[in-house]
């Protein structure tokens, strides 16, 4: 009976072992997660119809129908539509200010007051580019619609909010590469630059079809390889003596 009575102890010792973990319960979230989450799923949708129809192609509606909620919802976040635009190019452009501007003031460290052309540009540009090519389709919609609207004067006046301050801090680094560079010629340089980077954001295929497919307009790679080099060359060929 003893032995008995140690087997089934032992059995039992199993089996309590054996049995399965008793799953804690979710924890619930708060209505500031569930708002905030909502909220990324606005501004998701809003970034992608403006990026393909633009500010004045989208209605509070039809971001309401690709989120799935009833349009009430909208007007609860965002009393217009023009709220919600200004809400999600400001979204991300806190994003790559702050990665840009980090780079550039590394960059103007580390050179100590003797910066090379190339390289400011690759600091700008190159961080953007890798921002834009391996953050997902959500950045890639939102480099599409930066592109659109940077060529509207609405959409100016939003970059000019933004953008400014990481680009004169460009420019002053441009400055110090190009100190015999007549300052107009630094601005038209910077004006040629972000031409480009705009076209490239915009990933409209004409550079595949123009190529034949030698070149594709989501290969930021390429771009990345290229557009500071050959931009640094320009800003060398038209930058002359300040006075002339």
């Amino acid at each position: 009976m003893a032995v008995a009575s140690k087997e089934h102890e032992g059995s039992a010792r199993e089996a309590r072992t054996d049995a399965p973990a008793v799953a804690k319960p979710r924890r619930r979230r708060t209505k500031v997660e569930q708002r905030a989450d909502k909220m990324e799923q606005i501004l998701d949708a809003a970034e992608y119809l403006f990026s393909i129809h633009g500010l004045y192609g989208v209605t509070l509606k039809d971001v309401a129908q690709r989120v799935g909620v009833h349009h009430t919802l909208l007007n609860y976040y965002f009393t217009d539509k023009k709220k919600l635009f200004d809400a999600v190019m400001g979204r991300r452009a806190e994003v790559t200010i702050k990665l840009r501007m980090a780079a550039l003031d590394k960059y103007d460290a580390e050179t100590d007051g003797a910066p090379t052309v190339e390289g400011a540009l690759r600091a700008f540009l190159d961080t953007d580019l890798d921002l834009y090519g391996n953050g997902g389709e959500n950045w890639k919609n939102y480099g599409a619609l930066g592109a659109q609207v940077s060529n509207t004067t609405y959409g100016a006046e939003l970059m000019d909010y933004h953008f400014d301050p990481v680009v004169l801090r460009l420019i002053g680094i441009l400055k110090k590469a190009l100190p015999d560079c007549a300052e107009q010629d630094i601005f038209w340089g910077y004006h040629f630059v972000t031409g480009a980077l705009m076209l490239t954001l915009a990933r409209t295929g004409r550079i595949n079809r123009l190529s034949g497919g030698l070149c594709d307009s989501d290969d930021f790679e390429a771009v990345k390889s290229r557009m500071a080099t050959f931009m640094a060359a320009g800003f060398l060929s038209i930058c002359k003596p300040q006075g002339v």
